[in-house]
């Protein structure tokens, strides 16, 4: 199948969709697919064999890393160059509102997929009145596709009730094969406790963003007794975090990646997920994956991931008393700890990205399919006699 990507964040970027979107190329790739993929320039020019077109954009101003990209007419001639059977647009916002126009010239179906809860997003960042408006813009994009995709069935009932039509659920993955168990490192202890290695690790992954709430740790971090955070990533918030959490025992390590981040996740004691705006919560699966247990404030995606109490502790994020409490449940059973950790592993090393893309094919050939009956239905009414017909 040939398959034109669209993207709105591509590398040096690094969030989940980024990493979803290298590992499906990395799996298209292996079932022999071919795909071009259209994203901001500034990153390789090739990825798992297939080649990346770039377009210059602007500086988000949210968000100084990322660009936004307009559709601009080379495009059109970009695709017809390749001669898709498909695009995808990842997480439309922008530059996918080119992949919305560009598949009804070059008359192809439009698989849209949806990632970041855009409108959740606006009241974070102050803009509570631009809520309504987004969910009209989001929908009316999604609306266009031929197929549309979430990343989870809390979130596919959401879009539903927002009357988004044909959505279905991606499955989502994790690369197994990087993020296993393995034993603590004692240099990454002493880097993420701040050369304090006997503490409790309690280890955050993630943007330092306000979609994130990384501020509801603060009041945890100002009562631990012989526990220490560490908050591993960087964004827009450091400043201002690094302010509020003054006088605690905190370290803010920066990013990590590759083998760094793996060994962050094998030293670490727990994980701590305070978002519920994530309409999945990647680093979730890959802390899992190396058997590291889980504390997360409940919403529906950390529910569907962690199970009932299986992979981690749910806790609920607008009582201030209910994560100390659950962080001195986890610190002081010995045996709670072993069977999170045991249950994390497992529920994580199921979750290769093998499946997942295989399902992404599956929606390719839906969206293929209802587009070819569409036509078959269009010319018969028109008078033709359908196949096989003179």
């Amino acid at each position: 199948m040939r398959v034109a990507i669209f993207t709105e964040t591509y590398l040096p970027s690094t969030d989940g969709v980024v990493t979803r979107l290298l590992a499906t190329l990395r799996e298209l790739a292996r079932l022999e697919h071919e795909v071009l993929l259209l994203a901001p320039d500034g990153g390789p020019e090739t990825y798992a064999g297939f080649r990346v077109e770039g377009f210059p954009g602007n500086p988000y101003f949210l968000y100084p890393d990322k660009r936004v990209i307009w559709p601009r007419p080379r495009v059109l001639t970009v695709l017809r160059r390749f001669r898709p059977e498909l695009i995808h647009a990842v997480n439309p916002v922008v530059f996918g509102f080119g992949a919305v126009i560009a598949s009804r010239i070059l008359g192809v179906p439009l698989v849209a997929s949806y990632h970041t809860h855009m409108p959740r997003f606006a009241e974070l960042y102050g803009f509570p009145f631009m809520t309504g408006f987004i969910w009209w813009y989001m929908r009316l994009m999604h609306n266009r596709a031929t197929v549309n995709l979430c990343t989870s069935e809390s979130a596919r009932q959401e879009l539903v009730a927002h009357h988004f039509r044909r959505v279905r659920v991606w499955s989502h993955g994790v690369d197994v094969e990087r993020f296993r168990a393995g034993p603590p490192d004692a240099e990454m202890r002493r880097r993420l406790t701040g050369g304090h290695p006997e503490r409790t690790i309690l280890l955050y992954v993630g943007r330092l963003a306000p979609e994130k709430q990384i501020d509801r740790l603060v009041p945890l971090a100002r009562r631990l007794d012989g526990a220490h955070l560490a908050l591993v990533g960087d964004g827009p918030l450091r400043g201002k975090l690094e302010a509020a959490f003054a006088g605690t025992p905190t370290t803010f390590v920066g990013y990590l990646q590759g083998a760094d981040l793996v060994a962050a996740y094998n030293t670490a004691d727990a994980f701590l997920f305070p978002s519920t705006t994530e309409t999945l919560g990647l680093v979730l699966l890959e802390a899992m994956a190396c058997g590291l247990p889980i504390i997360a404030a409940r919403s529906a995606p950390s529910r569907d991931l962690l199970g009932d109490d299986e992979a981690g502790l749910l806790y609920d994020a607008r009582d201030p008393e209910a994560l100390a409490a659950a962080v001195a449940a986890f610190r002081a059973e010995p045996e709670l700890r072993e069977r999170l950790r045991a249950g994390a592993r497992r529920r994580g090393v199921q979750r290769g990205w093998e499946g997942p893309t295989r399902q992404l094919v599956g929606y390719y050939a839906e969206a293929l399919g209802r587009v070819r009956a569409g036509a078959r239905a269009a010319h018969l009414l028109s008078g033709g006699t359908g196949a096989g017909g003179v």
